[in-house]
């Protein structure tokens, strides 16, 4: 194969990797407190965890769903036998049914607050199962991608990425995701609309996530699962 002459921007996956990471990481956190007593939980507060569970149990299923059917060929076509997408596709087999697990658990919770343990054990299982997943695929395909991937197949993927997803959850969390630099540089490329959009979230979004976590939503990306 040969090497493209254009080099595609990972930035957007990369963030997109790391607030899911994080978001499944610190619910996990949350929740075991919430099962161990350390954090109080009203029925305003099940609500927003099970609510906010669901639209990222939605989101993860969207990205490996994209990833399969656009990514994956889209990397085959480019680099063929440079790219072996075998683990993570093991990995992703794995993804969904552990999805509609931890879904069953927030759902239970909301209305049963003695859920607690079970839905702190399945997002700590998720929350390894992406650790590893998403280092070995930035690790492994990351550089590929550079390599070998047009722009113009690049922007197929990330339109794909896009299409079907909700705006509403996932700029917020870009937003609380990534460093002042990489919003800098996503400012250059999105449209004027679309970073006001971002700008006008951004107190929602903490407001949600206080009640959610119990604390603001401004995880310093650097301490983030980059």
């Amino acid at each position: 194969m040969t090497p493209t002459t254009g080099t595609p921007d990972v930035l957007g996956i990369r963030i997109a990797h790391r607030a899911m990471r994080g978001d499944v990481r610190r619910l996990a956190v949350t929740m075991a407190e919430v099962a161990g007593g350390r954090q109080p939980c009203d029925q305003a507060r099940a609500a927003a965890i099970a609510g906010f569970v669901t639209k990222l149990c939605e989101s993860i299923h969207h990205h490996h769903t994209t990833e399969d059917t656009v990514m994956w060929p889209v990397l085959e076509r480019s680099a063929g036998a440079e790219v072996d997408l075998s683990d993570l596709t093991d990995d992703h087999a794995e993804l969904d049914p552990l999805l509609n697990e931890v879904h069953t658990a927030a759902v239970a919770f909301m209305t049963d607050r003695s859920q607690a343990h079970r839905l702190a054990a399945v997002l700590a299982t998720l929350a390894d199962l992406l650790d590893g997943h998403i280092e070995e695929e930035e690790r492994t395909l990351f550089p590929i991608i550079e390599k070998y991937v047009s722009t113009a197949d690049w922007l197929t993927v990330e339109t794909a990425a896009r299409k079907g997803s909700s705006i509403g959850f996932e700029l917020p969390r870009i937003g609380q995701y990534a460093t002042p630099e990489e919003l800098a540089e996503l400012r250059k490329l999105a449209s004027p609309i679309l970073y006001l959009m971002l700008t006008l979230m951004r107190g929602p979004h903490r407001r949600r996530q206080r009640l959610i976590f119990g604390s603001p939503a401004d995880v310093p990306a650097s301490s983030s699962q980059a």
